[in-house]
């Protein structure tokens, strides 16, 4: 039997207030340049040509899971806005990864507000913003250590 591919960015939350992976949190992860010394384009034409951070529709490259019961986001869907006429974006991020040359720049955003609010705490950070550059070629993992007043995160394997 195949196994299946792991995406080329994946992430894991831990919430160390309870030693337990967090389930169920939303994250959202979004193409901020296709070129990491350039400041974010807001669909600018890039140095290869490419609006920077969309899709070739015009829309901005997002996608979206959910951590599983083990803390973890394994996949990614493309994101659509139900405020956004028109089709779903149908892309993977194989496919927009293998599109970039060269170094990009992408954020995820974890509901930290939502996973809490779930269990009836208050966070004081109802989002976690992390932005990091991927290199061509390369698996990126982001483990994010998780409590209502503090996280930390760094770059796994």
């Amino acid at each position: 039997m195949a196994s299946a591919t792991k995406a080329p960015i994946t992430c894991h939350i831990l919430d160390t207030t309870v030693g337990a992976p967090a389930r169920n949190v939303r994250v959202r992860l979004h193409l901020t340049s296709d070129t990491a010394s350039a400041p974010p384009s807001n669909g600018t034409t890039s140095s290869n040509g490419a609006a920077a951070n969309k899709h070739p529709s015009g829309l901005p490259i997002v996608f979206e899971s959910s951590t599983d019961d083990d803390g973890r986001v394994r996949t990614w869907l493309p994101y659509s806005s139900p405020d956004t006429p028109g089709e779903v974006p149908v892309y993977s991020l194989e496919d927009v990864l293998g599109d970039i040359k060269g170094p990009s720049r992408w954020t995820l955003r974890f509901d930290t507000e939502g996973y809490f609010a779930a269990q009836g705490k208050d966070t004081f950070f109802p989002e976690v913003t992390v932005v990091f550059e991927v290199k061509e070629g390369q698996h990126y993992h982001v483990p994010l250590l998780l409590a209502p007043y503090s996280y930390s995160t760094y770059r796994g394997s």
